[in-house]
């Protein structure tokens, strides 16, 4: 681990650097380890994000913090495929270099000064101008970085260091705060006398009285000598950099699933795209279909060829936190070896499907490659609307093709709307050679709209029409699903809102919105797709996922004292999966608490006939017999 010798630095100092002492939560100050102290304001300071700061902070064990820092330079390893980690390597390095370059000319560690952390966040300059033994300014260096656009930061900058009245470390020149003046040794002018300033700084070095007004070639001078504001935004800009570099959703997936997962995944997170599709199936039951596209699949070698196995956890709760549906399935993927390349080239899809009540929930997706021990998730919000809502359109898959597979009353595909299984990818970004598909279902159309209705379809621009059409309902054949493919050549690259319309008797009775992305490429690479199928209504194992929802809501309803609602919960449990000893007792509870003993009685005694040995419901049956 390359980290510099723990020390303790003072608050003061911390503080003095401009880092926030709010991140640091009373349960760091009070308990962290000297090592886990050192780590946050010594070796990671000038790169962890607040998120990251946050997360760490709310660990509960010394194990837990060191598989976070882990994964905090897994995340910034810019080759994870390798044993060597090298932005770990090089931010020790640089921390080293620091304390060698600038500890030995100041009192404090060379890493806590100005020049340290610049050097830490950046490397070293390209170029260092020393401007030193002059009796008409103060010691200065203007250090010059180019091609650190990974940062986000100009093509070329300057940043200026310089002796405060010629004493002291060197501090960071911020061309609005100090001004020309301040590079000046022996003035102490006006804050805001920056032309005569400058006009004599530049007689004794016009390169140096040009940085002293902006830190960026090039930048136009305003004409009045005032210091460029830009160049003080770049300053903060270079600050931010390493921060702004790092996607830290990680940080928080990792707190949410530490106590999940296994310990040897957990450092291990995967970021990944999703999208999700509910459609009604054709005995009235609301399906989510969802897809997984992880950044990327890694796989091991077997004896035919390469594979992994994906495990996948879901959990659905309700406004109230209750569990109402949870699952678990695995996903055998296998790829012949002459296949193996594609893996670089295309994306990977997982897809799958399952019934859901109608409801509010929050859906959350776990997804663990064993092979790799990689692991990522998602987390949305759904709102299954009941039947009998009034005329709608519901939320559409917007894919690149669909393929007639035609309607399946056994089997239930992901994405299939009607007799048509439509290919989505997250993102929705397309080509100009692809179309837009666009499935959805139409719900509580009447004889009359059906007759005389039109589904109408608008691409918009920043709000601006740029293509449209329309289709009557009567030349649906296949309402309520409906898949419209809209062609893309004739549109520019740009970002696109698809809005659909539903018109009866000439007034907009429904529509909604969509966004999507045409890209500049001649193609989009699609994915290839692992899937899993879904038994159809009728069959038993999709009416035990129903019916195990259905007990869930009632136990949620019984958490409430809603008895009523619990009892009708339980009793439409047992019309889809059927009767047993679980369901028949919290039928009797129901029963009990709205004063029906008999029929809690009635319950019980027929839960015994299925299964005698449970000693606390006879001991409830007998004492109201």
């Amino acid at each position: 681990m390359n980290r510099p010798t723990a020390r303790t630095i003072p608050r003061a100092a911390i503080a003095g650097l401009g880092l926030s002492l709010s991140l640091l939560s009373p349960a760091q100050d009070a308990s962290l380890a000297e090592r886990y102290r050192a780590w946050l304001d010594e070796e990671v300071v000038y790169i962890i994000t607040p998120r990251e700061r946050e997360v760490f902070g709310k660990l509960g064990s010394d194990r837990e913090r060191d598989i976070f820092i882990e994964a905090f330079w897994r995340q910034r390893d810019p080759t994870p495929e390798t044993p060597v980690n090298e932005s770990r390597t090089e931010h020790g390095r640089r921390i080293r270099e620091a304390d060698r370059l600038f500890g030995r000319s100041s009192p404090r560690p060379g890493w806590t000064t100005d020049r340290g952390r610049m050097l830490i966040i950046l490397g070293a300059p390209d170029d260092i101008g020393r401007f030193e033994g002059r009796t008409e300014i103060v010691p200065v260096e203007v250090w010059f970085y180019r091609d650190r656009s990974d940062l986000g930061l100009p093509p070329g900058f300057h940043l200026v260091f310089f002796q405060e009245q010629g004493l002291g470390d060197f501090r960071l020149y911020s061309p609005a705060r100090d001004g020309p003046q301040a590079l000046l040794a022996g003035v102490f002018g006006a804050p805001d006398a920056y032309r005569a300033a400058y006009e004599r700084l530049r007689e004794v070095d016009p390169n140096l009285a040009a940085v002293s007004l902006s830190l960026i070639p090039g930048e136009s001078e305003t004409g009045s000598g005032r210091p460029s504001v830009a160049s003080d935004s770049l300053i903060q800009k270079v600050e931010g950099a390493p921060q702004a570099k790092v996607r830290d959703e990680y940080a928080r997936r990792f707190l949410a699933y530490k106590d999940i997962i296994d310990v040897e995944y957990s450092a291990n997170y995967l970021e990944s795209d999703a999208v999700v599709f509910v459609a009604v199936d054709g005995a009235g039951v609301p399906v989510v279909h969802y897809a997984v596209e992880p950044r990327r699949l890694s796989v091991g070698k077997e004896a035919d060829g390469y594979g992994t196995t994906l495990r996948v956890n879901g959990i659905l709760t309700d406004p109230d936190g209750a569990v109402i549906h949870q699952f678990e399935k695995t996903f055998a993927v296998r790829i012949e070896t002459e296949r193996l390349a594609d893996l670089g080239r295309r994306p990977f899809l997982l897809r799958d499907l399952f019934p859901l009540l109608p409801g509010a929930y929050k859906m959350s997706i776990l997804v663990r490659n064993e092979v790799s021990k990689e692991f990522c998730s998602f987390e949305r919000a759904l709102d299954i609307p009941a039947a009998g809502g009034g005329l709608r359109i519901l939320r559409p898959a917007l894919g690149y093709k669909s393929v007639r597979t035609g309607r399946q009353a056994r089997a239930l595909r992901p994405f299939q709307v009607g007799p048509f299984q439509v290919a989505v990818q997250p993102g929705r970004t397309f080509s100009r050679g692809d179309a837009l598909v666009a499935a959805f279902q139409v719900d509580g159309l009447t004889a009359g709209a059906r007759a005389g209705g039109l589904l109408r379809f608008q691409i918009l621009r920043e709000g601006e029409l740029v293509a449209g059409s329309e289709r009557r309902l009567d030349a649906c054949a296949e309402l309520p699903d409906v898949v419209e493919e809209i062609p893309l050549a004739g549109l520019a690259p740009a970002r696109y809102d698809l809005r659909i319309a539903l018109v009866v008797d000439g007034r907009e009775a429904a529509s909604l919105t969509e966004g999507f992305d045409l890209t500049h490429g001649e193609y989009v690479p699609r994915p290839w797709v692992q899937s899993k199928l879904l038994p159809g209504p009728g069959d038993p194992a999709f009416e035990r996922i129903l019916g195990a929802q259905l007990f869930n809501a009632g136990r949620a309803r019984q958490a409430r004292s809603d008895w009523a609602g619990a009892l009708a919960a339980f009793e439409q449990a047992m019309s889809r999966s059927g009767v047993n000893a679980a369901v028949l007792n919290a039928v009797g509870e129901c029963y009990l608490q709205m004063g029906r003993s008999e029929d809690a009685l009635a319950a019980w005694e027929r839960s015994l006939a299925l299964d005698p040995g449970q000693p606390e419901i006879r001991k409830k049956a007998d004492a109201i017999k």
